[in-house]
């Protein structure tokens, strides 16, 4: 075989990244410091050191066929949603058929990634490992880190005076696990993300009161999305994007605030974003609105100062008499086996070419899989991002200049600013960013050539969900199956949930969509002739 590369953790991107670099004629081994795949997915009773950890009552929010392998699509009666017990099915299957397994060794902590002493000539680096107690030194032509940010929680202590006298319990999120220990308390919840809205919902049905804090706000969405369609299939699509990117700001801007206020008016539930129209990942909670309705969840603003029973808002309320406080209040970037100075190069900040390569290294051979953050699902990402490192490793293709880099790092934080805010994580577009990568290695689908070609497939391909299969219709890594995945996607949809058959399947109608591009340029002139 070829080059040999490391892949730290076995998760959902070091899987993608074993079979991409398969696929380049290279040598990758895998090194997993637990027992088995999965990485987040894999769920444990009890957190464990270096490891993501979830709670027993996580499901997916991405739809099945928005979240797959691109040439692995699910078995036909899982759920759209899944537990993490059926998603991590999936993960282990793949891992099986494609023969995935040999390439990894469990049990196996890595403590050290460093330069070789020959990295200017070479671009290889020194990895070292533990297993059972003994280190082991090698040598890699590459590296790819797929160890995922979601190991090391953010504790915001300093943030809060008071806390230290707080005599209640606190913990981060990463440390629940379940409801039960919480039957007949007063709950406190810092933090409106996701995890937050999970915990809250969950304890509120047991719990005597749960209050959730947020200092900004957040859009809360549905799954279940128009017409009843999974959110993900009706909202990620090629026209939706286009109308998003062409439309004037304040008119996107409006469409999209009107939009995230169809389900309920996130005013009246003390929900609503400080800046609604920034583009920051909405929370998907549908049982949240109806919590708040019952009076077991109550939304407030952000905790002034603790006391040793209760906490201040900067309202002036009080909530008094708390047993426990959770931080849902995320995660950090660390490696602790890597320099820091590796990947975040500038002002302490992670600093990646399109979220995966630091640009400042002298041979392009090492690539971070799975930091970057969209509305879109973390599989088809994470496997086309490995695709491109694979084929960068290979020498098949190569980056621009250092300076060339660092540009267009500063100018996607720009864009990063005007659509989603300041933040820490490296979030984006989701087609955007996908037709980018897929460019770099001649896998974008060629949309003209396929209304040319194809009229039923190049109708499916842009008004139609933006499915993983799109990016191995086409080019390098063509999977002959994907055209079929994509004209049946919508049958695999309802299939599960047809459980009680009562007249003909319904899918969503592409006329209505076409019409809506046929009169945009008639609102757009409207527009322009009202201002000028």
């Amino acid at each position: 075989m070829g080059k040999r590369v490391a892949i730290v953790g076995a998760g959902v991107s070091g899987l993608a990244a074993i079979r991409c670099c398969l696929e380049e004629g290279m040598e990758p081994i895998c090194f997993e410091r637990s027992n088995d795949v999965g990485g987040l997915w894999k769920f444990s009773s009890h957190t464990e050191e270096g490891r993501a950890s979830i709670y027993q009552s996580v499901f997916t929010n991405s739809s099945k066929e928005m979240m797959c392998f691109p040439d692995f699509p699910y078995p036909d009666d899982f759920p759209n949603y899944m537990h993490h017990s059926k998603l991590q099915e999936y993960i282990k299957t793949f891992a099986q058929k494609k023969d995935l397994l040999r390439y990894i060794q469990f049990e196996t902590l890595v403590s050290s990634v460093k330069k070789s002493s020959s990295f200017l000539a070479t671009g290889q680096w020194v990895v070292v490992t533990e297993k059972n107690g003994k280190q082991d030194s090698l040598l890699f032509d590459a590296v790819m880190i797929c160890s995922g940010h979601h190991v090391y929680p953010n504790m915001p202590t300093d943030s809060f005076p008071g806390l230290e006298h707080f005599q209640g319990k606190c913990l981060h999120s990463r440390d629940y696990k379940s409801p039960g220990d919480f039957q007949g308390k007063r709950i406190l919840v810092i933090g409106l993300g996701n995890s937050a809205s999970d915990i809250a919902v969950e304890l509120s049905h047991l719990a005597t009161q749960v209050i959730i804090s947020t200092r900004s706000g957040s859009w809360v969405m549905s799954r279940v999305w128009n017409d009843g369609y999974p959110w993900d299939m009706a909202y990620v699509t090629r026209f939706e994007s286009f109308l998003r990117n062409v439309l004037p700001s304040f008119v996107s801007d409006w469409l999209y605030v009107k939009k995230m206020n169809t389900w309920f008016k996130h005013e009246n539930y003390g929900l609503m974003p400080l800046n609604g129209p920034l583009r920051k990942e909405p929370v998907f909670n549908d049982e949240l609105p109806a919590r708040i309705l019952c009076g077991t969840v109550t939304i407030k603003p952000s905790v002034a100062k603790f006391t040793e029973t209760s906490a201040v808002f900067e309202d002036g309320t009080v909530f008094e008499d708390i047993d426990c406080v959770i931080f849902a209040t995320g995660y950090g970037y660390a490696y602790p086996f890597l320099d820091d100075s590796i990947i975040k190069s500038r002002n302490n900040k992670v600093t990646l070419y399109k979220g995966i390569f630091p640009p400042q290294l002298e041979k392009p051979t090492m690539a971070v899989i799975g930091l970057v953050q969209s509305l879109g699902a973390t599989i088809p990402t994470a496997d086309l991002q490995a695709r491109w490192a694979a084929k960068v490793f290979a020498n098949t293709c190569t980056l621009p200049t250092t300076d060339e880099m660092m540009d267009d790092i500063d100018e996607k934080m720009g864009k990063k600013l005007k659509w989603f805010g300041q933040s820490n994580t490296l979030q984006t577009d989701y087609i955007t960013y996908m037709d980018e990568l897929s460019s770099f290695i001649g896998a974008k689908p060629n949309l003209p050539w396929l209304f040319l070609t194809d009229p039923q497939l190049a109708l499916e391909v842009y008004f139609g969900p933006c499915s993983p299969y799109q990016f191995r219709l086409m080019g390098p890594g063509k999977w002959d199956g994907a055209r079929n995945a994509i004209l049946t996607q919508w049958k695999r949809t309802v299939m599960p949930t047809r459980t009680r058959a009562v007249g003909e399947a319904q899918r969503p109608c592409h006329l209505y969509d076409l019409l809506r591009m046929l009169f945009f340029p008639v609102l757009l002139l409207a527009v322009l002739l009202t201002f000028y």
